[in-house]
C-alpha cells in the first residue's frame, strides 16, 4: 500500500483543506476536501448510487468534495466503497487539524417521504461506530446496501470520530440510504462549525482531542 498526505499551508482562519491519495492493489483513490466550501462536488467512483450519496455529503454539509476512485469493480464494489471511506476519513482528520474552536458535536434528523434517519457525530479523537439501518433491499442499483456500513466504518476509523446512525423509519431502501447520508452531512456541518464563543479553545476538559 502506498499512502500519501499533502499538507496545505494555512494562515489566519483560512479554509480547512486536505488532499489524500491511497493506492493499493485493489483501488486507487484520490480525495480533496474543503470543509469550509459551498457544497461543490466532483465525483467518480464507478458506482452511480454511491456518487449520489457522496453528493449528499457535499451539498448538505457545505463541503467541497473531489473524489476519484479506480477500483476492482469487476469483483464487486466492496473495496472501492470501503477505501473511499478510509481515504475520506484521512482527509477529514487532516483538514480539521487540532479542532480548536469547533463545536465538536453535531446531530441531525432528516426525513424523506416515509423514511426518517438520525445521525449524531462527535469529533472525539476516538473511533466508534454504532449503526442500526435495517435496509429493506439488498441492492440499490449497483450499490450493495451492506457497503453502507463498510463506508462509515472506514470513515470513523480514520477520521477518529464517534458516529451513531439510526434509521428510525423507512420502507424504501433508496429513501433509507438518502436520509442517512443527508443526516450525516448535516451532523458534520454542525460539528465542524466554528464557534465564536470558543475561538482558539479545544472543546474538551482534557485540553486535547
Amino acid at each position: 500500500m502506498n499512502s500519501s498526505l499533502i499538507e496545505i499551508p494555512q494562515t489566519g482562519t483560512p479554509d480547512r483543506i486536505a488532499e489524500v491519495t491511497r493506492n493499493t492493489a485493489e483501488t486507487k483513490i484520490r480525495v480533496r476536501i474543503n470543509l469550509d466550501g459551498t457544497g461543490q462536488a466532483r465525483l467518480s467512483t464507478g458506482i452511480g448510487f454511491f456518487d449520489h450519496m457522496l453528493d449528499q455529503i457535499a451539498r448538505h454539509g457545505l463541503i467541497d468534495l473531489d473524489i476519484e476512485a479506480d477500483g476492482d469493480l469487476h469483483i464487486d464494489g466492496h473495496h472501492t466503497v470501503e477505501d473511499v471511506g478510509i481515504t475520506l476519513g484521512q482527509a477529514f482528520h487532516q483538514a480539521v487539524g487540532d479542532k480548536k474552536g469547533i463545536r465538536r458535536y453535531g446531530h441531525a434528523y432528516v426525513p424523506l417521504d416515509e423514511a426518517l434517519s438520525r445521525v449524531v457525530v462527535d469529533f472525539s479523537g476516538r473511533p466508534g461506530l454504532v449503526m442500526d439501518v435495517p435496509f429493506k433491499s439488498g441492492m440499490i442499483g449497483a450499490f450493495d446496501t451492506q457497503l453502507t456500513h463498510e463506508f462509515f466504518q472506514g470513515f470513523v476509523n480514520h477520521a477518529l470520530v464517534t458516529l451513531h446512525i439510526d434509521n428510525l423509519k423507512g420502507d424504501n431502501a433508496h429513501h433509507q440510504a438518502e436520509t442517512v447520508f443527508k443526516a450525516f452531512a448535516r451532523a458534520l456541518r454542525a460539528a465542524l462549525e466554528r464557534d465564536p464563543r470558543s475561538a482558539g479553545m479545544i472543546p474538551s476538559t482534557k485540553g486535547s482531542l
